[in-house]
């Protein structure tokens, strides 16, 4: 059966997308499946679907797909696939609604679901930035607001393609600091009654009930942190009517541009050896380098044995 109206929570990554998805997927008539980003990555710009073969290949060595437990009906063609991820995942929490967490190219949702709703969860960059410093994503504040930037935009680009019916925004500060009055309002948006029972994900994962207390950490930012962060983003901050903190705002020359880059790459490179070995490291970046496919792929394997570990 065809899911007409699947909701999909959008935004950057660290914005909060992993609570709201918990939280709505306790909710007794929502099942929502995290990471989705494997049902579009592989759209090409244009909007052209993935060879299925090819396509095949690719979920067969995506960590996030294999974790999901999803089977494959090769029989189906590939929209017809993926709206069968979601309704497995359905079938599998046996709940009326549907829904899925995804945080780039989410625009190309709308190529398989032209009346799907969107929550898009939007968090002060600043903060964004600080979060993908420690996840490793980042090697400063200002690459940092990379990741941020790109979804901000992107929605900005796909909210102009939706009816007003199909988005609503929530601020993540207002998820914690009036958890109950955004979900009446998320859940209205959806077309269910709120039920206490969203936040017994509190019992059932590592993460705990919201607490103010979490907020605004770019306050208490080195100032030169705030400074690379709002040399960037100061006008989206305004946008989305984020107060800024006031120092002055710094030039984005060439040098500091290619200064910020070179040190966000050596960054980058010690975490991945922190994280992997300086050998399993190495494989990668040859194999890639040299297009070896199936050493590409043990190697890929080997990688997300060292995700699955760093991520629990």
């Amino acid at each position: 059966m065809y899911i007409k109206t699947p909701i999909f929570l959008v935004g950057a990554e660290r914005s909060g997308t992993t609570l709201l998805r918990l939280m709505l997927d306790h909710h007794p008539q929502i099942a929502f499946h995290h990471e989705f980003e494997f049902a579009v990555d592989q759209i090409d710009d244009k909007g052209n679907f993935p060879k299925l073969e090819d396509y095949y290949d690719y979920l067969a060595y995506h960590r996030i797909f294999l974790s999901s437990q999803l089977t494959i009906d090769r029989q189906l063609d590939y929209p017809a696939l993926l709206n069968d991820f979601l309704k497995q995942k359905q079938l599998q929490a046996n709940k009326p609604i549907i829904g899925a967490t995804i945080h780039h190219h989410f625009d190309k949702l709308i190529l398989i679901w032209s009346q799907a709703k969107f929550i898009h969860l939007i968090r002060d960059g600043r903060d964004v930035a600080r979060s993908n410093i420690v996840m490793g994503w980042a090697g400063n504040m200002f690459t940092g607001t990379d990741r941020w930037i790109e979804a901000e935009k992107l929605w900005q680009k796909l909210s102009n393609q939706l009816l007003p019916e199909q988005q609503i925004t929530i601020y993540y500060e207002q998820l914690i600091q009036d958890s109950k009055a955004t979900l009446l309002k998320i859940c209205q948006f959806i077309g269910v009654e709120f039920d206490e029972k969203i936040y017994d994900y509190a019992k059932q994962s590592t993460y705990e009930l919201p607490d103010p207390k979490i907020l605004e950490r770019w306050r208490r930012f080195k100032p030169i942190d705030l400074q690379l962060a709002e040399s960037k983003i100061a006008d989206l901050l305004t946008h989305w009517h984020y107060p800024l903190s006031g120092l002055p705002i710094l030039p984005i020359t060439p040098q500091l541009r290619w200064r910020m880059y070179l040190h966000n790459r050596w960054q980058g490179i010690l975490f991945r050896i922190k994280r992997y070995s300086i050998g399993l490291y190495a494989q990668d970046v040859l194999s890639r380098r040299l297009r070896f496919k199936n050493w590409q792929k043990r190697v890929r394997v080997r990688l997300n044995e060292c995700d699955k570990k760093f991520l629990k």
